[in-house]
């Protein structure tokens, strides 16, 4: 998927769900994040490091954990701010996740062993389409429950 779908699409549902512009551009920024941590579109050796380990959501769910405390001893103290900006950030992170393994595979349980499902191809037509369908599909949740 394309970084400005990544980031409408990521935008549109975790404003959706939270109404919160701060989350929303937090999770924006983390939309990009498992591509960035690769380097460059077609630099040297990008290919065959796309969609690895920066794309296994283990990674993004323990931090998530930490940020949250689910363990039994608070590994990470910060101020509250900082604590939901991360969270935000790997929300984001694992949203981009998701929607790449609609084009294509990803990494589950495993870096090594990669999932998914190819819907379009990354820049079709059929992206942009999916990605605007997804957006009016979020804004009638939106006005169904804001209705109510």
């Amino acid at each position: 998927m394309k970084w400005v779908n990544h980031e409408i699409l990521t935008g549109v549902i975790v404003y959706t769900a939270t109404r919160d512009p701060l989350a929303t551009a937090f999770s924006m920024a983390g939309a990009i994040i498992p591509d960035k941590i690769e380097g460059r579109p077609g630099s040297l050796f990008w290919r065959s490091r796309h969609r690895g380990w920066s794309h296994w959501p283990l990674i993004y769910l323990g931090l998530l954990g930490l940020l949250l405390g689910l363990t039994d001893t608070p590994v990470l103290e910060l101020p509250e701010e900082a604590r939901r900006g991360g969270l935000f950030l790997c929300i984001g992170a694992l949203l981009h996740i998701g929607e790449d393994a609609l084009c294509g595979k990803v990494p589950l349980l495993r870096p090594d062993k990669k999932v998914g499902v190819r819907l379009f191809q990354v820049g079709s037509f059929r992206e942009y389409f999916i990605t605007i369908l997804c957006v009016f599909l979020c804004y009638l949740i939106s006005t169904l429950f804001t209705s109510v």
